[in-house]
């Protein structure tokens, strides 16, 4: 064998090495597992958790999400539809003091359409449209998951298994509106990165008590919705 094909079977091995080691870590984000734990944040303890404590395993789980969603940039909404998805989260919110549950079912798809919306996943695959939200939106996307179990979880006398209280119901949806707060916040400038495991500024939402404020109003100019109350347990029936 020639020295220059020796020397040229070298270099494509030390491009290919290369090549690998780049990849690693860009997956694994700056500072390994700790940029994976600034990334994903709670969500990085809660998949540890999934694995019985085995951090590798969870890290391994993360970096193949950001390897699959990493590149995903999001969607603006027209502001017609941005409008609608506000008055239809208002409406999940008076519905859930005549029927928790009911109002739970529909704030899981009022979530899953405007993520679909956004550009994330079709919410039909559920897993694959959160592992894709907690890439980019992992401090709110815990309240998704929850209200999605809630809404799948059996009905009271099915025989199915427990069904869920309405203070879980309750507590559920209030988590969830963190999340649909980001996916409804105005985008400008067009297309956005998305954020990189940091909490994104949203606008306010001003919560009124029943006693002090009757109607509904959304201010469709600043983006927030006024609801007439904050789902506070005395507001729900039966609990």
């Amino acid at each position: 064998m020639s020295t220059g094909v020796i020397i040229l079977l070298i270099v494509v091995a030390v491009a290919l090495v290369a090549a690998v080691v780049a990849r690693s870590v860009a997956a694994r984000g700056a500072g390994g597992g700790r940029g994976l734990k600034r990334r994903f944040g709670p969500e990085y303890d809660r998949a540890v958790a999934r694995h019985d404590g085995d951090a590798k395993a969870a890290e391994r789980e993360l970096e193949e999400r950001v390897k699959r969603h990493g590149s995903l940039r999001e969607q603006p909404l027209e502001s017609s539809a941005r409008e609608r998805y506000l008055v239809r989260w208002t409406a999940v919110q008076e519905q859930f003091v005549d029927s928790p549950r009911d109002a739970v079912v529909e704030a899981d798809r009022l979530i899953a359409e405007v993520a679909g919306a956004r550009g994330f996943p079709d919410g039909a695959g559920f897993d694959e449209q959160l592992d894709a939200l907690s890439v980019h939106h992992a401090h709110h996307v815990h309240g998704y998951r929850r209200v999605h179990r809630a809404a799948h979880a059996p009905t009271a006398g099915s025989g199915a298994g427990p069904a869920a209280g309405t203070e879980e119901l309750r507590e559920a949806l209030v988590e969830a509106r963190a999340l649909f707060q980001d996916l409804t916040a105005p985008v400008r400038g067009g297309e956005k990165a998305l954020s990189r495991g940091k909490a994104e500024p949203r606008e306010k939402t001003e919560e009124v008590p029943a006693t002090t404020r009757t109607d509904t109003n959304t201010d469709s100019s600043r983006g927030r919705t006024h609801a007439p109350w904050a789902l506070n347990r005395r507001h729900v029936k039966g609990s």
